[in-house]
């Protein structure tokens, strides 16, 4: 399995001569994740998060301070051509990135390009050519589907084959951007017809977002022992869910309006080389359990192929924040509760020659817990709305208007400094009526 290498990058012991970059919560210098940023006053370019600055990579690029790295890649606009780079390219420019950040001889000629983050914007890390959506969290398919099917929760593919939808790319959109809420056929089960209005059920959806990185031809298959070396990275993920037009719209096709109105991302790109120390064995699957087809085994991606991460889910209503009340959480669990790996979902997408390309997004779908308290939407949290949940001033079913959901997630892994995935949360603003 090509699993990525911990090298010297990663050494817990490595310090930056950035200000305040030691020890960050999110991006120490073990981190150094990939966006695309404009400084104030400036145009869209690529850029290295580290600490509370963002370093401007294309400047450094011009400056001579990158030495053959890809010029194509590093005066982008996007990070699609670094992403389609070889993972030996990529791995190059983290190395260069590291020692300018690293070595004090450098501090002179690179701090005039480092901006505070707190002056600058964020865009979309890629032009997203395709987006997926996968269904991999048990749990949460455990959850939702007790709640439909009691008896029979699970589905009879769903331990045989990767489950997964494709979704609208044109609507994800950079974390901080409100999310309007969207308006929708429902059909009450006591009606005879439906009604359109702006949805009552709209909830959150916690993911982990895998970016796509080297493709592959249109008939041409991935095998899974390759699997990795077509992912450039990771992000946050919140696919927002009407879960009132999913009702009554999703037979036979699936999620439509429903789901495309919007998804929220986190800005930064995580990459596969930074989240090496952070891959883990895959949890056994319980007795009984059908033995995948092998084209979706492999033993070295059981034995590693899982990610540690900690993913939390956070809510502050309009009132909260006007009061200066902080943030409530919502659940907190481990990443590790995906029943298929990274490496299978591309697998298996491919399986049929589907051509992946680089900048594609694939999301995990709803990472759930066993427990209440690691569920990733208020729909299992509040059993479809019959538990409400409580929050300071108030009490929830589904997230109302002035809400901000918040996600977060930390790789952790013994022996290595933790990193996180920055921020990822949208404010929810009324439905647009129509005219």
């Amino acid at each position: 399995m090509s699993r990525p290498v911990v090298d010297h990058t990663h050494a817990p012991d490595l310090k930056t001569w950035v200000e305040g970059a030691n020890g960050h919560a999110d991006f120490p210098v073990q981190n150094l994740p990939l966006g695309v940023f404009s400084p104030r006053g400036g145009d869209a370019r690529i850029g290295v998060a580290i600490g509370d600055f963002i370093l401007d990579v294309r400047a450094a690029f011009g400056a001579g301070l990158l030495p053959g790295q890809s010029a194509e890649a590093l005066e982008a606009r996007t990070l699609n051509t670094y992403m389609g780079l070889p993972a030996s390219q990529r791995r190059a420019l983290r190395h260069a990135l590291s020692a300018l950040l690293t070595e004090d001889a450098n501090a002179a000629k690179v701090q005039p390009l480092l901006h505070p983050a707190a002056d600058c914007t964020m865009h979309l890390p890629a032009q997203i050519g395709d987006y997926t959506d996968f269904y991999v969290g048990i749990h949460h398919a455990m959850n939702v589907g007790a709640l439909f099917r009691p008896e029979n929760p699970l589905l009879p593919n769903y331990k045989h084959v990767p489950i997964g939808y494709h979704g609208r790319a044109s609507s994800i959109r950079v974390s901080g951007t409100p999310v309007v809420r969207p308006n929708g056929q429902t059909k009450a089960p006591t009606a005879e017809a439906p009604s359109f209005g702006p949805t009552k059920r709209l909830d959150y959806e916690l993911e982990i977002g895998v970016w796509i990185g080297a493709g592959n031809e249109l008939g041409q298959p991935i095998r899974i022992e390759d699997a990795l070396n077509h992912v450039a990275g990771f992000c946050l993920l919140n696919d927002w869910s009407a879960r009132d037009f999913q009702a009554w719209e999703y037979q036979p096709l699936g999620p439509f309006l429903a789901k495309n109105f919007m998804s929220t991302i986190s800005p930064w790109v995580i990459t596969i080389e930074a989240m090496a120390p952070f891959f883990v064995a895959q949890k056994a699957r319980p007795q009984g359990d059908p033995q995948p087809l092998p084209y979706i085994w492999d033993e070295a991606d059981q034995a590693g192929g899982a990610l540690s991460v900690d993913l939390k889910v956070s809510i502050t209503s309009e009132a909260m924040r006007k009061d200066g009340v902080a943030a409530m959480q919502l659940s907190e669990g481990p990443a590790t509760n995906m029943y298929w790996t990274v490496a299978q979902i591309v697998t298996h997408h491919a399986s049929n020659g589907c051509n992946l390309n680089p900048g594609d997004l694939l999301g995990s779908g709803t990472i759930s817990a066993p427990e209440r308290s690691g569920f990733g939407s208020l729909m299992e949290i509040t059993r479809g709305g019959a538990e409400p949940v409580e929050i300071p001033g108030g009490v929830r079913t589904f997230a109302e208007d002035g809400d901000q959901i918040a996600l977060s997630a930390r790789a952790t892994a013994d022996g290595y400094v933790s990193i996180g995935f920055g921020p990822c949360e949208a404010i929810i603003k009324p439905a647009l009526p129509l005219a």
